[in-house]
């Protein structure tokens, strides 16, 4: 029996399991809280990841986690409104918070704007 009711479908009928995932986790009032993220769409997702290299590589060294199927991260994220599910991302932005090394950025910091002679600035 095919599993695929079409030779082109792009998803398959059932999900693969990922496996064991490292999942982003912060302190809170209980012991462990699972860090739920944004899609670049804006739409709350949980993200886990496949090896704890990766996890730093895109959240860095020192972020917290703990293992969990994805089954239980799915179960635990829905009730809170994220119903996605996104295994390894790998493009983030970058720190909102200046680091301690660049310091605050100034306005005498920023690069001047290149304007021509015949423009003028104005207030929509």
């Amino acid at each position: 029996m095919c599993l695929f009711q079409y030779a082109d479908d792009p998803e398959p009928e059932e999900r693969v399991p990922a496996g064991p995932l490292y999942v982003p986790a912060r302190p809170g009032t209980a012991p462990v809280v699972v860090r739920l993220f944004r899609t670049p769409l804006g739409a709350r997702t949980a993200v886990g990841f496949t090896s704890a290299g990766r996890l730093a590589a895109t959240l860095g060294a020192g972020q917290p986690w703990i293992r969990l199927s994805a089954t239980a991260l799915r179960a635990l994220a829905e009730p809170l409104g994220a119903s996605l599910l996104t295994v390894d991302p790998t493009l983030t932005a970058p720190p909102v918070t200046p680091t301690a090394a660049t310091g605050p950025v100034t306005a005498r910091d920023a690069a001047p704007v290149p304007q021509t002679p015949d423009t003028t600035a104005r207030t929509a």
